[in-house]
């Protein structure tokens, strides 16, 4: 699918492009560093919407009519948001606490184009198996989920086989609500 416009796409998750090809979309990756702290007082899609317009202000001076598509996705339980684990044993937490039980997974995305900033978020409820420590230990030591909120993807083993339904978009929880993306952006052809 063309575009008319150039497609910025910016992020590194190499789940985010995957999926942006899927859409049929051309894209350019650009990436810019960006500080991702957030004020205390939001609830957690807020969060997940402050930083992917955090994101997009960074390229407010940088683009010359092209569109920049940002996003941020968090995992959410109990009203604590899971962010990336920082090493081996936080992401043993993280699972552990997933384990066994529901979750969100939120997604911000912000669209900018022409001085003109679109956000939106999506929500998916994910429920898990239960999971033994060796299961979780067999995960991360295989899968090294360092660059995952919640130190889990859908589309690996785990999601194969200890995720037992979800309520929502699946590529949300892959960090991309792309039906919800595809709507906005045939807004802007």
């Amino acid at each position: 699918m063309q575009f008319s416009k150039k497609i910025i796409l910016a992020s590194k998750s190499p789940r985010r492009q995957e999926l942006l090809k899927l859409m049929g979309y051309e894209f350019e990756v650009v990436l810019k560093e960006v500080d991702e702290s957030y004020p205390v007082s939001l609830n957690p899609e807020e969060v997940a919407l402050y930083i992917a317009e955090k994101k997009a202000d960074a390229y407010e001076h940088s683009i010359h009519g092209e569109i920049v598509i940002t996003a941020d996705t968090l995992v959410c339980v109990d009203g604590k948001i899971l962010g990336k684990p920082t090493d081996k044993a936080e992401a043993i937490a993280m699972i552990r606490t997933l384990s066994g039980r529901s979750h969100q997974v939120i997604t911000g995305v912000a669209i900018l184009h022409a001085h003109e900033l679109i956000s939106f978020a999506d929500t998916t409820l994910v429920y898990f198996a239960e999971l033994s420590d060796e299961e979780i230990e067999f995960y991360i030591d295989t899968y090294q989920p360092y660059d995952k909120a919640g130190a889990y993807g859908i589309q690996e083993w785990i999601g194969v086989n200890k995720i037992e339904r979800i309520e929502g978009s699946y590529t949300n929880v892959m960090g991309l609500p792309t039906e919800k993306l595809y709507r906005y952006l045939q807004l802007i052809h």
